[in-house]
């Protein structure tokens, strides 16, 4: 973040801070002018435990001692017009709330440190997440690009699901994979994968010579790695995808992945035909088979994993993926990445229960140039 941008979100949050102290100050001027006015057989002085403890809610423990300060000071002003501070029930009601300030102050204490202790965790995982996981460009050729990541494990950022994509001689390749598990303990297995696709997918091999690169490092990593309670266990799910920069012709490899689905303008989705093998890591050497499918200009592919699809409601309902994606088929990558973030959160009810990873491939019309006879002759 930019130092600027970093500046006026510090001053926005004190200054918010600050607009709500004022919440428990007037609560405690309230209560002590209602215990002064009010007869003398009735006692809101205890109440004024309530303003500090409702500050450590948005303020930190130095506002919580002041608020806690305050709030003692009005008792002993109450005790002193309530006949002198000497009396057993003032005695008691100051030493009462004095520890309860001191106990509000130490849990405000303890929760802004488990709150550093948060933004840290968040801050090691983002970058985990951009070293393992480069963010996709926006733009690749005549392609524009969208995706989403959803972790299902508390305060991660990256979990079992990857993808990736690589610009190999006038085509892109795309990776999208599934870890068996989630969260931090799939992410060794996550960094294999994409490593390996990263080193394999600018060798111009096919596609489905490269799905058996892949099926080898993972196979090896189990080999290496696997414990006698995890015997085959240890698998990827994985769809890889050879998109050309100007032949709709398509081609793809499945590796125990679903199939990704073809938008269309005027709300059409379409699967395409897909002849899975088994994941990788799962049988060594077997067969992987080339699909081919058309992706016109204006069409979007939207690639994603099984926690997209095995997202269940309060119901037990999996999430309608294709039904809802036929909503936004009119749509730029971002807006469908967008409205599916949204709608996924609100089918599950705010929490996944794996991770969901996503990419919005959009197929712009390539411009055609008119070439002199020279040049045409070049290109054949």
């Amino acid at each position: 973040m930019a130092p600027g941008a970093a500046r006026i979100r510090l001053r926005q949050r004190w200054q918010s801070v600050h607009a709500l102290l004022v919440l428990p100050v007037l609560l405690i001027v309230v209560i002590t002018v209602a215990d002064l006015r009010l007869p003398w057989d009735i006692h809101l002085g205890p109440a004024l435990v309530i303003a500090p403890a409702l500050t450590p809610s948005f303020a930190g423990p130095r506002a919580t001692a002041g608020i806690g300060a305050l709030a003692l000071t009005a008792q002993l002003l109450i005790g002193v017009h309530r006949g002198g501070l000497a009396t057993t029930n003032h005695i008691v009601q100051i030493i009462t709330l004095a520890i309860l300030v001191v106990l509000t102050v130490v849990y405000s204490v303890l929760r802004e440190r488990r709150q550093t202790q948060l933004a840290k965790v968040r801050t090691v995982a983002e970058a985990a997440q951009h070293v393992l996981m480069w963010p996709l460009p926006e733009q690749i050729g005549p392609l524009r690009i969208a995706s989403l990541y959803l972790a299902a494990e508390d305060e991660a950022q990256i979990g079992g699901d990857l993808y990736a994509a690589a610009v190999c001689d006038g085509s892109v390749r795309l990776l999208i994979g599934d870890v068996r598990g989630k969260g931090l303990p799939a992410i060794g297995e996550a960094a294999l994968l994409l490593g390996s696709f990263r080193e394999s997918a600018y060798r111009h091999i096919p596609l489905d010579e490269l799905a058996t690169r892949l099926d080898q490092s993972v196979t090896r990593y189990a080999a290496d790695l696997e414990t006698p309670e995890e015997e085959g266990e240890r698998f990827a799910t994985a769809l890889l995808v050879d998109i050309p920069d100007r032949d709709p012709v398509t081609r793809m490899t499945s590796c125990g992945h679903p199939p990704p689905l073809l938008l269309s303008p005027g709300h059409v989705v379409t699967v395409p035909s897909l002849h899975p093998s088994p994941p990788l890591g799962v049988h060594a050497g077997a067969e992987h088979t080339l699909d081919v499918f058309s992706f016109e200009p204006g069409d979007t592919l939207l690639l994603y994993t099984d926690g997209v699809m095995e997202a269940r409601d309060e119901h037990g309902r999996f999430y309608p993926l294709a039904d809802r994606v036929a909503r936004w088929t009119g749509d730029s990558p971002e807006a469908l990445m967008h409205h599916l973030r949204r709608d996924l959160l609100a089918h599950v009810g705010g929490r996944l229960g794996d991770d969901a990873a996503l990419i919005a491939v959009h197929r712009t019309p390539v411009e055609r140039r008119h070439h002199g006879r020279g040049e045409m002759a070049r290109h054949g």
